[in-house]
């Protein structure tokens, strides 16, 4: 038994993100190096929480993917399940920071990323079954035999405890939206939560409306539904209950790792059994925080953190009110 609260599977690699806010990459002059990858992120971010976190994906055979151990390792996270494929190189992530909305990412995964080689044969398929919350992202289902292997494992879990699906689409690494929609319909009868921003609830089940989009998940058997809405919070919604959530106002520095903290977030709440109205007030508070930073897995917060300022949050209500 390996007693894991939390098994993240896919893309992983090395954040390269300017030190000068507000300029764009042919002006920056320095940056600093992190470590990167959406379900890496949550695997941090619930580790922050003092979860049990592993990660299973697979990096290129060099000082970047020797780097990557030695971060996960400093995050407690367990990299058994990090193998090296020879003759890809680890993938590198730039962006430009443009507060208080424009973060253009650009992936360096060339000739192709190494974590989109996890094979199913090399699953630790026990280990997946027994988590308590196992992760997944719609990036990885986006070529072979990645997909094949996210399937094998959702195959193999079959609902047990928390699936999550992150809806995570990103146009660059497939054909077409339709042949992501097709996949992810193979995928969605496996998984007992969605999570994804209205354009990735669109790509998954064609709906656009949150509360559409929220019925539409349900009825593929997804047991929780969380729709993120921006500047309009947060939608999550079971057969019998919807929470609506409020946005925290924050300065934003770098908006690229507030879905991920959520996503930790989320999770940590799940697990804690708190109420879904907790749960989402808990993630979003979370996102806020790391909005507000400039990295991703380096600045993902604490619980005394998150709770600070949803205590902030509410004295803050009550004085409105008052």
């Amino acid at each position: 038994m390996t007693g894991f609260d939390l098994v993240a599977m896919g893309r992983v690699g090395v954040d390269l993100y300017p030190l000068q806010i507000g300029v764009r990459l042919p002006d920056v002059e320095t940056f600093g190096k992190f470590l990167g990858g959406s379900p890496t992120n949550v695997a941090v971010a619930a580790a922050r929480y003092g979860r049990r976190t592993a990660l299973v994906t697979r990096t290129g055979a060099d000082p970047f993917g020797e780097y990557i151990h030695r971060e996960l390792r400093g995050y407690h996270v367990d990299d058994r399940y990090v193998s090296a494929v020879p003759g890809l190189p680890t993938p590198v992530t730039f962006c430009e920071i443009l507060p208080p909305d424009d973060f253009p990412i650009y992936f360096y995964r060339y000739p192709k990323a190494p974590d989109l080689e996890i094979r199913a044969e090399e699953l630790d398929l026990p280990a997946i079954a027994e988590t308590a919350v196992f992760w997944v992202t719609v990036t990885g289902l986006s070529a072979q035999p990645s997909r094949d292997a996210h399937f094998a494992a959702l195959q193999h879990r079959s609902r047990n405890g928390i699936t999550v699906l992150d809806l995570d689409y990103r146009p660059m690494f497939w054909d077409s939206r339709e042949h992501a929609r097709e996949v992810i319909a193979t995928m969605l009868p496996y998984v007992t939560v969605a999570v994804g921003n209205l354009d990735e609830c669109y790509t998954a089940v064609g709906e656009s409306d949150p509360d559409a989009a929220a019925e539409a998940l349900l009825a593929r058997g997804v047991e929780l539904a969380v729709v993120k809405q921006g500047h309009k919070g947060v939608l999550a919604r079971t057969a019998t209950q919807t929470v609506h959530v409020a946005p925290i106002p924050v300065e934003v520095v770098n908006g690229l790792g507030a879905g991920d903290a959520f996503g930790g977030a989320l999770c940590h709440g799940l697990l804690a059994g708190w109420p879904l109205d907790r749960v989402i007030r808990f993630a979003n508070a979370a996102g806020a925080l790391v909005a507000g930073r400039l990295a991703c897995a380096p600045d993902m917060p604490t619980a005394d953190e998150v709770e600070a300022l949803l205590d902030n949050e509410t004295r803050d209500e009550e004085s409105h009110r008052g």
